[in-house]
């Protein structure tokens, strides 16, 4: 018996399929844990779900109805008050892969087999929840590795110290989740797993499918092993978007990458914040920054974005990629419509450098990121519509915010010297000062350099004439959270103390300080 076959109009297509057909099912409270919808078990009204382009609510019964083509994800956007269920992975279980056909053939990498007929009711479970508006979520960026070795280091390095971790909701990693080897995603999804809460993910440039010929493809192995590239989900008073920004093949040239959205992803957006309330803070995590400067990002696309969200006052974008910290602030200079600008938040990587430089005791390499940031991780504390970020070094204590250099002895009276603070979560807004000894506070002046810090490691690289463990770092960048000062003439001959003050954007001070020698200038003979 044929089925009937609805044909719908859409302004984007699904997979490039005009006649659709369309998914049921409930969204319900699941009582007994089961996942599966018992007699006695209500549906739960209101809530939206989407097949990656549309998005509907369920009605009074919890139920909803979608188009769907042979290639789509269908998936529920988890509400306020809810959680879905994890695998025993610590996966969030919210979505239903529907692709009748499997995966393209020819993929060195293989996606979903054929998935078979269309159920009759495709539900979604969700558990009532006791959700604070303030929480806090962890966010690693850059895991990347190419190697089972590289695994180990990322899992020793990161995943130990945080396994465990009380008072943390859920975690997300801003791809690049592995590098290149795409049979890698499994072990690490066993090793993010040992942090022991329910862990999101997206999708980076080094996760991708790169026999592709369609970007809509690129994501068949990821999609595979981690659901949809572009979903959402609430928690508390924060609505999450979580997208897919790589553009693959690169639509000027067919080759490479760029950043930026198809239509049909900027065609969700929309669609998923119709339903959003407008005083809600809206998170968007993507791998690929927005800014444009390096041409890394379709401004069009940008733009598009910044249109969306013109209603919207309270936003914060989360990127991973350049291997390097920064915090990027949009205006209504670069086509942000509100006079508070959009805070984006680069954040540094879990590999660092790519898993470069010397060994630490755990033989795992202190990959310092080419702005001198150390690799670490980062917590976002929420507070209703409001965040605080909190950068934490790997396998330092938490108060570690910046690294002072200066020399170690200066001779007494004038010296080109300088001291230089590198404040690893700031940026040109940020406050530093400094005082040696009980003098007054000073202000440090912001500048864009190479991290002499860093550099000091490059050179103990390059200095060796005996091979050292490891990989030579890669070669500096310029700084954005960078600072100098340069010191007194008038510093008496001892021991004295550098101290240094940190205001950041979110108004808290963090100090720090560094010992120095004054000696007598040594006379030229």
């Amino acid at each position: 018996m044929m089925k009937t076959i609805l044909t719908l109009v859409f302004t984007l297509t699904i997979s490039a399929v005009s006649a659709q057909s369309v998914v049921k099912g409930y969204v319900f409270e699941d009582l007994n844990g089961n996942k599966k919808k018992d007699r006695r078990e209500k549906g739960i009204a209101g809530v939206s779900v989407s097949n990656g382009i549309n998005v509907t609510q369920t009605d009074n019964n919890g139920a909803y109805t979608l188009p769907i083509g042979n290639d789509n994800i269908i998936f529920v956007i988890k509400p306020s008050g809810y959680r879905v269920p994890v695998n025993d992975k610590n996966q969030p279980q919210f979505y239903y892969i529907h692709k009748p056909a499997g995966h393209p053939e020819g993929y060195r990498y293989k996606g979903t087999p054929p998935t078979g007929k269309l159920p009759a009711l495709v539900n979604f479970p969700l558990v009532r929840h006791d959700e604070s508006a303030e929480f806090t979520a962890l966010v690693f960026g850059d895991p990347q590795p190419y190697t089972m070795e590289e695994v180990k280091h990322f899992s020793r390095g990161i995943v130990e110290e945080v396994a465990g971790i009380n008072n943390v909701e859920f975690g997300l990693s801003l791809g690049d989740l592995v590098g290149d080897n795409l049979d890698l995603h499994n072990p690490y999804i066993d090793a993010v797993k040992g942090v022991g809460i329910p862990w999101y993910n997206l999708m980076g440039n080094h996760d991708m499918n790169y026999e592709a010929k369609a970007d809509s493809l690129s994501d068949e192995t990821y999609e595979y092993h981690f659901g949809p590239a572009n979903y959402s989900f609430n928690y508390g008073n924060v609505h999450f978007i979580i997208l897919d920004d790589i553009l693959y093949p690169d639509p000027r040239d067919g080759a490479g990458y760029w950043g930026g959205f198809r239509k049909s992803q900027l065609a969700f957006i929309e669609n998923d914040l119709k339903f959003v309330d407008k005083q809600k803070l809206i998170v968007l995590a993507f791998h690929i920054p927005l800014y444009t400067g390096t041409g890394s990002f379709n401004p069009e696309h940008r733009q598009k974005l910044f249109d969306l969200l013109k209603d919207y006052p309270n936003t914060l974008s989360l990127s991973a990629h350049s291997h390097l910290q920064r915090n990027l602030f949009y205006t209504k200079a670069d086509g942000w419509h509100q006079s508070k600008p959009h805070h984006e938040y680069n954040a540094g990587t879990t590999s660092g450098d790519w898993y470069s430089g010397e060994l630490d005791e755990k033989g795992v390499p202190y990959s310092t990121m080419r702005d001198g940031t150390p690799k670490g991780y980062a917590f976002i504390h929420f507070k209703d519509n409001k965040y605080v970020i909190d950068y934490k070094v790997a396998g330092k204590p938490k108060d570690y915010q910046m690294e002072i250099y200066s020399p170690k002895v200066i001779p007494q009276g004038r010296t080109s010297a300088g001291i230089y603070v590198n404040f690893f979560m700031g940026s040109a807004r940020d406050v530093v000062e400094y005082r040696i000894g009980n003098r007054n506070w000073e202000k440090m002046t912001h500048i864009e350099d190479n991290d002499p810090s860093f550099l000091a490691l490059l050179y103990k690289w390059d200095n060796t004439e005996t091979l050292m463990p490891g990989r030579r770092p890669s070669n500096a960048v310029k700084c954005t959270h960078l600072w100098r000062a340069g010191f007194p003439r008038d510093l008496p001959l001892g021991e004295h103390t550098i101290e240094v003050r940190v205001t950041d954007m979110f108004g808290r001070q963090f100090t720090q300080t560094r010992k120095i020698k004054v000696e007598t200038p040594v006379a030229v003979e």
